[in-house]
């Protein structure tokens, strides 16, 4: 009898484990949408139905946009050629040349302000220059 009583008392209290799981869901919501935040979304990709798909991100991409308007902008910031220059020198010197950049062009922007972001990434030394479009309308 002494044995049995020993087992009953032996449950799991769950209270603690249960907070934990609700407090990484929550972590991974809030961070998970951040990533579409910071890109513009007043940017309309041309379309590219027979372009591959991207599979694996490098984490250390540098998404550029470029507005219909020729307006460059990272992360909502909107800076000029120039400035954007400075970026990506200081973006090869902490990650190296083999730094991603990914070009977000309207499909409305001209080739002159596409060729000012593909300009400053020769300029910094980068190399490894990709262009965004839609797969598929969404």
């Amino acid at each position: 009898m002494g044995k049995r009583a020993t087992l009953e008392d032996a449950a799991m209290n769950m209270t603690p484990m249960i907070d934990v799981v609700f407090q990484l869901i929550i972590f991974f919501i809030t961070t998970a949408d951040m990533e579409n935040k910071a890109l513009d979304t007043k940017v309309r990709m041309a379309m590219a139905p027979h372009g591959p798909v991207v599979q694996k991100k490098d984490p250390r991409t540098i998404v550029v946009d470029v507005s219909s308007k020729g307006r460059i902008s990272i992360a909502n910031a909107y800076m000029s050629p120039a400035v954007l220059k400075s970026i990506l020198k200081k973006a090869v010197g902490e990650y190296g040349q083999t730094t991603p950049v990914v070009i977000r062009g309207d499909g409305k922007t001209t080739h002159q302000d596409i060729k000012a972001v593909m300009d400053a990434c020769s300029a910094a030394g980068l190399w490894k220059v990709k262009f965004a479009a839609l797969k598929e309308k969404a």
